[in-house]
């Protein structure tokens, strides 16, 4: 970890040990399709625990979602760990999708590109490899840790599609972006990302949040401009009312049907992966201005 010492900012440590991990790790790398990373360096935010917005989290998304809180208590109760939690930090990270993958993806009209694809399945197995990391390094400091993604108590609610604890809704709390039109997550490395997060005992400094609108990046939403994701999702799943998230899963459904029909080999995982609304699109790889409509690349 260099220089850098936990007691004295951890923030700071925490911040330098995850982009680390993703800049040095080998298995941040599509091994099968030439080597190149599946992300490219990360952006780190922290939240406090206690911040009322979680409770709100609880009307928004469900009763069911879970507080910070709550998934570091369940975390003792899992481990035998007497008493329960008094304080809890979010650490939260966004990983943008590497920049060859979204030049690749801006070309697909219909399905993810093979790399996108990686990038959804093995990728999140590098993600959940770095929570882990997280996780060990924050134990080996003499705090608990849990990536509640990993833990037994997660769940995901396929009616409504929500889980316990949705990573976008952390992302937004330690001040890293907002929500789009897609309910995608607009934040300065792009809606083209993926983003996991973990819980701790440890007291961590959170971020600011730079924005008290949950649509404040958006462009559609606050100047009714833009709405390129709207063209772009080949579902119909978009419009100017919002994100449907039944036609996207539908449409999700049909992709190793679609990837049949086009003639490709070698996609893994349990659908091929859609995300056209991520690339080609003014907040693809950071947050949306008016001059950024005028930009030929997208």
């Amino acid at each position: 970890m260099g220089s850098t010492d936990f007691s004295a900012d951890p923030a700071g440590y925490i911040d330098h040990l995850i982009k680390e991990y993703v800049r040095h790790s080998p298995s941040n790398a599509m091994k099968d399709l030439g080597g190149g990373p599946f992300f490219d360096e990360p952006l780190v935010g922290f939240a406090d625990g206690d911040d009322p917005i979680f409770q709100e989290y609880r009307k928004i998304i469900g009763p069911h979602h879970l507080t910070p809180l709550e998934a570091l208590s369940l975390h003792y109760q899992s481990k035998d760990i007497s008493g329960i939690a008094n304080h809890a930090t979010v650490i939260s990270f966004i990983m943008p999708i590497a920049k060859a993958t979204r030049i690749k993806q801006r070309q697909e009209t219909k399905v993810g590109c093979l790399e996108w694809n990686r990038t959804r399945w093995a990728g999140q197995d590098f993600i959940l490899e770095l929570s882990r990391h997280i996780v060990s390094t924050l134990e080996g400091l003499g705090y608990q840790a849990v990536a509640p993604e990993t833990g037994k108590f997660h769940k995901v609610e396929i009616r409504n599609f929500t889980s316990n604890w949705s990573h976008r809704h952390m992302a937004y709390a330690a001040g890293l972006g907002t929500f789009g039109l897609t309910d995608g997550f607009l934040n300065p490395k792009g809606m083209a990302m993926r983003c996991g997060s973990v819980v701790t005992d440890a007291i961590i400094r959170p971020t600011p949040r730079q924005w008290n609108n949950p649509y404040g990046a958006c462009l559609f939403y606050q100047h009714e401009q833009c709405g390129r994701c709207i063209t772009r999702c080949p579902a119909g799943a978009i419009t100017s009312k919002g994100h449907d998230k039944q036609k996207c899963s539908d449409y999700l459904s049909r992709g190793k049907e679609i990837v049949q029909q086009l003639g490709r080999e070698g996609y893994i995982g349990r659908y091929a992966g859609c995300g056209l609304c991520q690339t080609k699109v003014p907040c693809e790889a950071g947050i949306p201005t008016p001059a950024s409509l005028e930009d030929a690349s997208i």
